[in-house]
């Protein structure tokens, strides 16, 4: 009976790699319900250490385990008038995201995901400093946003930088930006769960290894749920930033 058990998991798995998993369950699990940009670290982390595309189906499981505790804990505070206003152009830049994917390799993939972030970072450091403009009802701007966010999410579930950036243009307290995220993705992740399947990105045994990550999942939203609430919200958004545009560099690089 164990025997059988074990081998629902990858055999070929290092322990270095089984080791880097459960490093990267708890920083999805800390992303989820405190530091919205810690979790994009996760995918060029996850493509040194797996094969970069089955890297993406490997991560997609985890971070909808991880939406599961978020949604849970902050479901209260989600903004169901955003989260209405990306759905359509998200779903429309999946579909154009799976379209992509079947045509370009994986060295292409990330330094474009990369520059889509820091322009996203560079546009709103302008609509801060200079622009002072309001975006909180510009259909276009919502999108936009939630367009490139499927794409990016599709393409390597590297969406967190660009909804941080929109979220915080739309000047949402702390727990209100997790919780409206937190929904957006659980909606967004569920959905590509299927997609993911039939590309061949998923399989039983990467869904039994990530079921296995749900310990380490849950250890790093409970230790983000602490964080959150002695988080400063001046320094959320810097932290937010800063870990957004480190991600996108790596990426590039």
């Amino acid at each position: 009976m164990f025997s059988e058990i074990i081998n629902l998991f990858p055999q070929d798995f290092s322990k270095i790699q089984w080791l880097m998993l459960c490093v990267c369950a708890f920083l999805v699990g800390l992303n989820k319900t405190a530091l919205p940009g810690v979790g994009i670290i996760v995918v060029p982390l996850m493509a040194t250490f797996f094969l970069a595309r089955a890297s993406t189906g490997l991560l997609l499981p985890i971070l909808a385990l991880a939406d599961l505790f978020a949604v849970a804990y902050y479901h209260r505070h989600a903004n169901w008038r955003i989260i209405m206003k990306l759905l359509p152009a998200a779903i429309l830049g999946i579909a154009a995201g799976s379209f992509i994917i079947r045509r370009i390799d994986d060295e292409t993939l990330r330094p474009i995901i990369g520059i889509i972030v820091l322009v996203m970072l560079a546009l709103n450091y302008l609509r801060e400093k200079h622009l002072k403009q309001d975006f909180s009802d510009s259909r276009m701007f919502a999108i936009s946003m939630g367009f490139i966010a499927g794409i990016t999410t599709q393409l390597a579930n590297a969406a967190g930088p660009v909804m941080a950036i929109y979220l915080l243009a739309m000047n949402l307290p702390k727990f209100e930006f997790i919780g409206t995220g937190a929904w957006y993705f659980l909606i967004l992740n569920w959905l590509k769960m299927g997609i993911f399947a039939t590309e061949g990105r998923i399989t039983t045994q990467i869904i039994a290894a990530d079921i296995a990550m749900l310990p380490f999942i849950a250890a790093g939203a409970i230790f983000g749920i602490y964080i959150l609430k002695k988080v400063p919200q001046k320094w959320f958004n810097i932290i937010v930033l800063v870990l957004a545009a480190a991600a996108a560099i790596k990426l590039l690089f």
